[in-house]
Formats: structure tokens, sequence, C-alpha cells
């Protein structure tokens, strides 16, 4: 019987890869997004390499659907042996300027989000004595970054989430891993927040993020994909994705340099 794994935001980018690089080493899939078209097409590539694989529309925001999406995969395959967390959102902005309703469409999907999927299926890894859960987090979650608050809050939540968890649950056979990639060149920007002094503003930190991305050297999904794969294979507590290391070596040693760098960097109207 092979392997199974849970991913959610599977549908492109990070969650995409990650699946056909499991797939490819034979596990069976869960797949989970909110947007149902590219989830079918996520999922059609995945049985193309032979894998079974179930596709589940899930906002996890809602814990109902995140129920559902974990009684549907349990019934599918019996066990689920790895739950990746990684739908997420991004928000950039002076953090003055951020609603609440965008403070809760961050934290609600970034950290809730892998509660609500953490919370549905651990009691059934618990029962059978093994699993591995991996959260994406960030470097954003090592590293304050200014202009990204509502984010950075989020991912400073999933690293504590993720590190207290490895510890308590280690001795119950459960292995818990955090991924910190730093910018990827993926599809966050489709689903981003970007807030400023004005719409001016806001637009301009869009297209400094597109620019940012477009760059060849930043990291791809496939990059991300790797660590995770070698994070379960390797039972690594945490890896840190290529130029992720160096901001975080960078702010260790230089903490007031490094914040003074994010501020130019992140900055755009004052």
């Amino acid at each position: 019987m092979a392997p199974t794994v849970l991913i959610t935001g599977a549908s492109q980018g990070i969650g995409k890869a990650t699946a056909l690089l499991f797939a490819k080493n034979g596990y069976d899939l869960v797949l989970a997004s909110r947007r149902v078209e590219p989830l079918t097409v996520a999922a059609q590539e995945v049985q193309a390499l032979g894998q079974k694989v179930l596709a589940v529309p899930c906002d996890v925001k809602d814990p109902q659907q995140v129920a559902n999406l974990v009684n549907k995969a349990l019934a599918e395959f019996g066990s689920i042996d790895v739950l990746v967390n990684n739908a997420g959102i991004y928000s950039s902005g002076t953090v003055e300027d951020f609603s609440l309703e965008d403070w809760h469409q961050t934290i609600d999907t970034n950290l809730w989000g892998y509660i609500h999927t953490i919370h549905a299926l651990l009691p059934a890894m618990i029962a059978r004595g093994s699993g591995t859960i991996v959260n994406l987090v960030s470097i954003a979650g090592k590293v304050p970054v200014s202009y990204l608050v509502p984010y950075s809050t989020s991912k400073f939540a999933v690293a504590g989430l993720t590190e207290s968890m490895h510890s308590e649950l280690k001795p119950k056979g459960i292995h818990v891993c955090g991924i910190y990639p730093s910018v990827i060149r993926s599809s966050l920007l489709e689903r981003a927040i970007f807030r400023g002094k004005d719409e001016e503003d806001a637009t301009a930190r869009r297209k400094q993020l597109e620019q940012v991305v477009s760059v060849p050297v930043v990291e791809k999904p496939e990059d991300v994909a790797k660590a995770v794969w070698d994070a379960v294979k390797n039972q690594r507590a945490e890896i840190l994705v290529g130029s992720a290391s160096v901001s975080k070596a960078a702010y260790g040693l230089m903490p007031g340099f490094m914040q003074w760098v994010f501020r130019q960097g992140f900055k755009q109207k004052t």
C-alpha cells in the first residue's frame, strides 16, 4: 500500500510542485485548494504519474470544510502519513493602513488554516503512533520584516506552533518540521494583499514584488518542494531554503543593519 500525503494550497505554486514530487516518489495524494479548476488540473497531472489522487475543494479558514476534507481523505485512504500545510496569503503595506479584515484574512489563512488541519488530522496520527506534519513557514517567521507586519506576525506564530509541536509530539511518534523559504517565484501575487497611503502606493508595492519574483536567481516552487521531501525523508526539524539561510545569518550578526535594509527595501511613500 502506497503512503499518503495531504497538501493544502495544492493547485499551483509550491503546493503543486510538492504534489508532483511526492507522486514521483510513490505517494498517493489528497489535494486541497479553494479554486476548483486549477485543483482539477493538478489532480490530473498527479494521475498521469500513476498515483491515486483525491481532490477536495476547501477553504482552510473554515474548520467545517477542513473537517470534511480530512474525513474524506481518511475514508478514501484509511490513513494519512504526511500533512503538508501550505495554503497561505501574502500581505504587504504600512501597518496603519491594514484593515482588521486584512489582518483576519492573513492570520485566519496562514495560522488558523494550519491549526484547523492539524486539529482535524492529529488524533488519527496519534492513534497510529506515526505521522509527519510539515508547515510551510517563511523567513519572515525568523526575521522581522518591515511593511509585512500581518504576514510576519502570522509566520512567527506558525514558527512557534511548529517548534512547540515538534517538541511535544516527537515522543508520540509524530514528526513536525518547518520549511522556511524566502521570496519564491510563484503565484503568490494572485492572492496577495497590498495596502499603502493611497492606491498609487499600493500599486507600487505590487509592482515591486513582481520585479523581485522575476529575478532569475529567486528560488522556484520546485526548490521548496525538494526541501519538503528532504524534511519528510530525513526527518529534519527545519530547513531554510536557499537565500533564507543568508538572511537569517545576516540578521543574527547585524540585526539593526538588516532592519534598516528591510525598511529601505520595502517602504514606498513616507
